[in-house]
């Protein structure tokens, strides 16, 4: 994706997508799940920042789809993956929009982490 940023205007509930500049590692069990320099950063409302990775670059042999399926009226429907890293499981870490709306269509083939069920989402500078 190139440098731009695109904005969804929505009713106090703006959404951007961009280019990442930083190195994002992801981590669990002591092992790397995902090392990308072509994330992208996707701010949406008063939310924290996602990281969006792009399939390419996740360890998806460590992953299995999960039954979970959930909504967005901003992004679509979103899919779950949970990892097996070893001996360490985190069940539904992962999302992604498989098909998402025109309006983010950028995170297509990208899956995003909950913080909280792995070990560590870093962002470095090359």
């Amino acid at each position: 994706m190139t440098e731009k940023t695109i904005k969804i205007p929505g009713p106090d509930h703006p959404i951007s997508v961009e280019a990442n500049p930083k190195r994002i590692v992801v981590t669990l069990g002591g092992k790397v799940i995902a090392d990308s320099k072509s994330a992208l950063t996707l701010r949406e409302a008063n939310y924290p920042a996602v990281q969006y990775i792009p399939r390419a670059d996740v360890a998806m042999d460590l992953l299995q789809r999960s039954a979970t399926a959930s909504y967005c009226p901003y992004k679509g429907e979103a899919s779950y993956f949970s990892i097996k890293a070893g001996e360490t499981a985190s069940a539904g870490a992962i999302w992604t929009y498989e098909a998402p709306y025109p309006s983010v269509a950028g995170i297509k083939d990208h899956l995003a982490f909950y913080p909280s069920r792995v070990d560590a989402i870093t962002e470095q500078a090359d």
